[in-house]
């Protein structure tokens, strides 16, 4: 299927990037979210547009007017990119995330009826303290990532006592810094923890079980026990070699981070990817 690609600029509050097919807005649509790299996932929404779907993926955070971190971050946001793509015509609307991606698609689906579909790559199942400054160009205090109608989110913060071991200069594994926020604040864990039982959407989860920025697959099975718990079953897919970031076909691999280990090898990540795909399209078509 040809692929036409349109970037706009609008009098909507984003920047973003628009992919959809030659044939014009299509009957699905999706938002794509990137994670805490902020990026504008183009060549993800181009993936989605040769399968069918009109795609776009827009800036949360970082750019004119909005937080210049993931620190309370409005779900409203997304709300209403998705109200956008449904306003091109596209009926049927999912949100993809990826790790604080996925975190805010989970999120937006239980506090509004906004999207059909929810697909979270490397998910968790608390919200997360803050990841960047928030308005004020502080990062401390510890605040949430995201607000509702105004108001902060309930949130597990950091224990900023946590030190990572690698050698200095070395990529930073820090899966042990979520993993120990986790255990110093057990009672901040139950008013932080993602109500997915509260979402219509469908919902597809993918974890790597080698992940080394948080305990994905731990998450992403928590998350499916919660929506099994309403009498229904989530799409959990997932490879114990795989790190944080999946690569679906036609992707190109992400070059290594020479800041963070995200876990994984290339061949697993990518071999996850080729094995959500056909769900991932299929759970954002209806079909």
């Amino acid at each position: 299927m040809g692929v036409e690609i349109v970037e706009y600029e609008s009098a909507s509050p984003w920047e973003g990037f628009l992919a959809e097919p030659i044939s014009g807005p299509a009957a699905a649509g999706v938002l794509v979210l990137s994670g805490s790299s902020g990026r504008i996932e183009r060549e993800r929404c181009r993936l989605f547009a040769r399968a069918g779907v009109t795609a776009v993926s827009i800036r949360w955070f970082g750019g004119s007017g909005q937080p210049s971190g993931i620190c309370e971050v409005a779900l409203e946001t997304f709300v209403a990119a998705t109200g956008w793509l449904r306003e091109r015509g596209t009926e049927r609307v999912g949100v993809l995330g990826v790790s604080k991606g996925a975190e805010a698609a989970l999120l937006v689906s239980t506090v509004s009826d906004c999207a059909d579909a929810v697909i979270a790559l490397a998910p968790t199942s608390v919200v997360r303290a803050n990841v960047g400054a928030g308005r004020d160009g502080c990062e401390r205090p510890c605040r949430s990532g995201w607000t509702w109608q105004g108001q902060p989110l309930p949130f597990v913060p950091y224990d900023d006592s946590w030190q990572p071991t690698e050698p200095r200069d070395a990529p930073v594994s820090v899966l042990g810094w979520y993993e120990r926020s986790l255990a110093t604040h057990p009672d901040r864990l139950p008013a932080a923890t993602i109500p997915v039982e509260r979402t219509a959407a469908d919902l597809v989860l993918i974890a790597g079980g080698a992940d080394r920025m948080w305990p994905s697959m731990r998450f992403a099975h928590e998350l499916a026990d919660r929506y099994a718990a309403t009498g229904r079953k989530a799409a959990l897919i997932s490879r114990p070699d795989a790190g944080h970031r999946t690569v679906f076909p036609g992707e190109a691999p992400p070059p290594p981070s020479p800041h963070f280990d995200h876990g994984g090898t290339p061949d697993a990540d990518a071999k996850l990817g080729a094995a959500a795909w056909p769900t991932v399209r299929a759970t954002i078509l209806g079909t």
